[in-house]
């Protein structure tokens, strides 16, 4: 079974390099730290109800988008826990 996609690799392989952003511009647009952005870009923040809605308005997509990219992330490294337990 393959890993999702991270919801930070889409972020940023569809919107920010394409884009010509940084990380520390997305941060200013969306109203946050520089750090959250770049930990939910190198898979290492979860994308919260709160910034889903954040990147939707700035990406023109929806906050259900990016919920359920993180989902996909979350059911698999949840079933990857439950196989090492059995």
């Amino acid at each position: 079974m393959k890993k999702p996609t991270m919801p930070g690799d889409i972020l940023d392989s569809k919107y920010i390099t394409p884009k010509g952003w940084t990380q520390k511009e997305v941060a200013d647009m969306i109203g946050c730290d520089i750090k959250v952005v770049n930990r939910i870009v190198n898979g290492r923040q979860s994308i919260s109800p709160m910034m889903a809605i954040k990147l939707g308005k700035l990406t023109q997509t929806n906050p259900e988008f990016w919920l359920g990219l993180q989902n996909k992330v979350d059911i698999f490294e949840a079933e990857k826990r439950m196989r090492r337990k059995d």
